[in-house]
């Protein structure tokens, strides 16, 4: 098992709550992880049609099997929503920490049945593919990031050496037959196909859901419904726009990103790493890598996604904006490989509107660190996050 840099905040969480759900995409590691943190505690998977099936006609008996000091480890618990209010009244009369832990594919129904039933009682963990720093952990980094881009981090494509265009098709596919259908307003699996491959044609761009629903040929709300279910179930991810009362002509709408670079690849029928270097999507690849890797960053400790981007209305952009504690860093992405002043111009520009100590970063395509003019940091992306 590659060590899972949110293993301390998942022990940590379960010797503080009575309850832990840890979620994410499909195939992200979550069930080797908890397995692993937990080694004491019985394994149940509602996917296995006989549990899922005993659990829906005697939620009851189902749940008195692990009434005891360990719990359960209950796995995909999205898929048998009813139980979440007989486990209210488990959690309501123990004070055991750490008695269920509960996994998840689908953010969307965990999140709706959480809420309703078990607020209070439950503590959240989001767990994304490997990280950066995990595959350099397991001695799995490359010093390619083309190589990271196609690959992504999803843990059996790593670990086992699988070749990305024999992995992601079927993962994709799977997704479809097994996460969709169960999900509303998804009618037409053809079309909601295209609407997938449209978006990571937008892969970096700031979304303009009347241009997908044209060329698509569904209606505006149609998109916005398919783009919440990608989003509940960690394919897209939505970068927030950072506005402040300063300036008002700057644009609020998201942009488009993948929560695994290598899921885009796949979709944009990208078959390696050096179709990458060649490819007109180079930069937003690039930039979706670095996005998703401080996404982890964020997610492995427990934080919250506070990533946004500004934009203004004549074009002066900068591609990450973070806050913590109203203290802002800017954080310009580029591919290239050579350091270039082109690289700082939206980074000074930001400064002059925003505090003078706004912290400045430029993560590139190079391997090494410098220290410039005017407090900007320059770092390679394969050795950014601190």
């Amino acid at each position: 098992m590659i060590y899972r840099t949110a293993t301390e905040r998942l022990i940590h969480l379960s010797k503080t709550f009575r309850s832990v759900a840890v979620v994410g995409p499909r195939q992200s590691g979550k069930t080797t992880l908890c397995r692993a943190v937990f080694p004491e505690k019985p394994y149940v998977s509602l996917e296995n049609p006989d549990v899922l099936e005993f659990a829906t006609i005697d939620p009851r008996g189902f749940l008195s099997q692990f009434n005891n000091e360990n719990g359960a480890i209950l796995d995909e618990i999205q898929k048998a929503p009813h139980l979440f209010s007989y486990l209210q009244q488990i959690l309501d009369e123990t004070k055991t920490k750490g008695l269920f832990i509960l996994t998840g594919s689908n953010n969307f129904l965990l999140q709706e049945n959480i809420t309703q039933t078990l607020s209070g009682r439950i503590a959240y963990l989001q767990l994304l593919p490997l990280s950066l720093e995990e595959m350099k952990t397991g001695n799995f980094l490359k010093n390619n990031y083309a190589w990271h881009i196609i690959t992504g981090g999803y843990p059996e494509v790593i670990s086992e050496d699988i070749k990305p265009t024999d992995w992601f098709p079927n993962y994709i596919s799977t997704y479809i037959e097994r996460d969709v259908r169960q999900l509303k307003n998804i009618n037409n699996l053809s079309l909601f196909m295209k609407l997938l491959r449209m978006c990571a044609g937008r892969t970096g761009q700031i979304l303009n859901m009347s241009s997908l629903a044209n060329d698509c040929g569904i209606d505006q709300k149609t998109v916005a419904a398919w783009l919440g279910i990608l989003q509940s179930s960690y394919i897209i991810y939505l970068l927030k726009p950072y506005f402040n009362n300063y300036n008002k002509r700057i644009t609020k709408t998201p942009k488009l990103y993948f929560y695994d670079t290598g899921v885009a690849c796949s979709l944009l029928g990208i078959k390696s790493a050096e179709q990458i270097t060649i490819h007109a999507a180079k930069g937003s690849l690039f930039e979706n890598l670095i996005v998703s890797e401080l996404l982890k960053n964020r997610f492995n400790v427990g934080e919250n996604d506070n990533l946004f981007y500004w934009r203004d209305k004549t074009g002066n952009e900068v591609d990450i904006i973070t806050e913590n504690e109203g203290n802002l860093t800017a954080i310009e992405l580029k591919a290239g490989e050579t350091i270039s002043n082109d690289f700082f111009k939206g980074l000074n520009y930001f400064s002059t509107l925003e505090t003078p100590n706004t912290e400045k970063i430029v993560v590139y395509g190079g391997n090494q660190t410098q220290n410039r003019s005017n407090n900007i940091t320059v770092k390679p992306w394969n050795n950014f996050i601190e």
